[in-house]
């Protein structure tokens, strides 16, 4: 019998220990970028938390603005409805108003102006340059103007300077769109300044001036007792 030689297992067994150290190293290496990992993931997971959170936070913030700014949108629509509607009434007759529709378009709003007439029953809604002609557009003109002007939320002071309000308003009702003037100024404290070639309308101004041309020189009349 061989005697039994101990150098050939002592070989393997160092190789083992070898192989098991590098094993060991390799798992600890391997250990160290998993919690690592785990630690970014951790440090992601709250990260996301947060972003989501602050989503759910700006959504809410832009869903507040979006009403906000809707109620103020709809509280303008109607006291420029109100204040034009009167205005036409005043002006004209008892059974035309004024309205404005507001629609999205591309997430964006937009207003269509309208001219609502009832007559004996029969509703007409058209567009205000199809209302019964241009005396119309005139007026809702001038009340949007002054309408704007009162509604916003700009301190603007100062007159309101007026070119032509009247142009295509007929004589007929010339002297309810110089009442309506006069209503603005007690309303809204304040004064009213127009250029107009319409004599009645300038003459019922508390202080009108009127300016012709003769012989190439301009001779200023009115109702100013400083001239």
């Amino acid at each position: 019998m061989e005697p039994f030689d101990l150098s050939i297992y002592k070989d393997k067994i160092d190789s083992v220990k070898h192989r098991y150290e590098k094993a060991k190293i390799y798992y600890y290496n391997q250990k160290g970028k998993m919690d690592q990992l785990k630690e970014q993931k951790f440090t992601l997971e709250q990260l996301l938390q947060r972003t989501l959170d602050n989503i759910d936070v700006l959504e809410k913030v832009r869903m507040l603005l979006q009403k906000v700014s809707e109620y103020a949108r709809e509280q303008s629509r109607a006291q420029i409805e109100s204040l034009v509607t009167n205005c036409l009434q005043y002006i004209f007759d008892s059974n035309i108003e004024f309205k404005i529709e507001i629609s999205e378009v591309r997430g964006k709003p937009e207003a269509e102006f309208y001219v609502v007439s009832n007559f004996d029953g029969t509703v007409i809604k058209t567009k205000p340059q199809e209302a019964r002609g241009g005396g119309v557009i005139d007026i809702i003109s001038l009340a949007i103007r002054i309408a704007m002007l009162e509604c916003s939320n700009l301190d603007i002071k100062g007159p309101i300077i007026l070119d032509e309000p009247a142009k295509h308003v007929s004589d007929d009702y010339i002297t309810q769109v110089a009442e309506f003037l006069k209503q603005v100024t007690y309303m809204f404290n304040r004064q009213v300044i127009m250029v107009t070639h319409n004599r009645h309308l300038s003459e019922m101004a508390d202080k009108w001036y009127r300016v012709e041309l003769v012989d190439g020189i301009s001779i200023v009349t009115g109702n100013d007792e400083s001239l």
